[in-house]
């Protein structure tokens, strides 16, 4: 995985921006946001085969990182999630560290306590759960 791959065509301009600035910093600048921690996600498209960097808000659980599928409620999943269902090894950016992982979703028996670890970093994870009848997904990423 490249260090830095491009966008989806259609990101608004401010993640593109809070990217820029995240690679060219290593999270000096853009690793806070909203009070939130955050880090980037690189996957590779499922149809395109090209990479494509987001940035998400993250937690830990026991030296994995924990991440969320939210899309702010919509019904349909987040392209980047589409992407990792397809090809789980992903890029991984927490301020400079860089590394690969391996991504996968929380099962039925992980997910309500990793859940509660999410919400309690972003605490709106709860109503955009409200707002979609598809369940949304928290991902584990562990390094490889």
């Amino acid at each position: 995985m490249s260090d830095n791959a491009p966008l989806r065509p259609g990101t608004p301009g401010w993640q593109q921006e809070h990217v820029r600035r995240y690679q060219a910093t290593d999270g000096e600048d853009g690793y806070i946001f909203n009070g939130a921690p955050i880090l980037l996600l690189t996957t590779t498209g499922r149809k395109s085969g090209s990479e494509y960097t987001t940035p998400l808000i993250f937690g830990e659980d026991s030296g994995r990182y924990l991440i969320v599928g939210s899309r702010g409620g919509a019904e349909t999943h987040a392209q980047w999630y589409l992407n990792l269902r397809k090809n789980p090894e992903v890029g991984v950016q927490v301020k400079g560290d860089k590394f690969k992982a391996s991504a996968r979703a929380a099962d039925d028996s992980e997910k309500p306590a990793l859940w509660q670890t999410m919400t309690k970093i972003w605490p709106a994870y709860d109503d955009y759960q409200k707002r979609t009848q598809r369940p949304i997904p928290v991902v584990i990423l562990e390094r490889i």
